[in-house]
This record gives structure tokens, sequence and C-alpha cells, in this order.
């Protein structure tokens, strides 16, 4: 992924925030990440000039194929690397936390053998 680890997170909260159903525009995400609305609306220009996403004319945003894909990569990623340390002993919290972090660093080699032990042994 080309993306940087506050782009991936700006994605990820896109996506999250569109799981839920709601149409979503820069000030949901502010919100959701406690971010400065100026803060957001340079990540989703950058987002926007990349090609991960489109904001229309009313200030929506939706993904592209190309934003959905990596999206729903992280959100993966953010997922079952949480399962992985619940499952080890570390509280919810923490592993959700933990986990945020290890999901832009790891490879996708060691990602992809995590989440095949899981898929087995989980």
């Amino acid at each position: 992924m080309f993306l940087k680890e506050s782009g991936q997170m700006y994605l990820e909260t896109i996506y999250i925030l569109n799981k839920s159903g709601a149409l979503v525009r820069s000030v949901d995400i502010a919100e959701h990440m406690n971010y400065s609305k100026p803060s957001v609306s340079r990540a989703v220009s950058i987002l926007k000039k990349n090609g991960y996403i489109i904001v229309d004319k009313d200030g929506y945003i939706s993904f592209t194929e190309k934003g959905l894909k990596a999206a729903k990569n992280i959100y993966e990623r953010h997922i079952v690397l949480t399962k992985i340390l619940t499952a080890l002993g570390v509280d919810e919290k923490t592993a959700a936390e933990d986990a945020c972090r290890i999901e832009h660093v790891i490879s996708d080699k060691t990602f992809d053998c995590m989440k095949k032990h899981l898929e087995q042994y989980g």
C-alpha cells in the first residue's frame, strides 16, 4: 500500500462510518477521530487527489474501487489482529488500541500467516 498510516486511518474511519449506514462527510470524520476540521479537510483532499475517494457537490464522501479495497484491507487487519490479541488474553480495549498500531506496519506475509492461524485455530 502506498498510503501512509494517517491516510490508512482516514480510510478505515470512513469505512467504519459507512458500515453504520450513514452518509459520510468531513465533519463526521472529524467528530469520530476527534481531529480538527482543517486537518480532515486536508486529508480528504489528499485521498481524493490520489483516487481513493470521491466527494460529491454536497460534501458526501464515497469510495472509489481502489479506496474501498484499501479500506477493507485495513479494517480486516484491525479486526483479525484484535481477535488474535484478545485470544492471547489481552483485554478488548488494549487489544483494539494495539491492533490499530500494528495494522499499519505488519507485512502482508506475516498478516496472512496470522490470519490463516486464526482461521485454523481461532
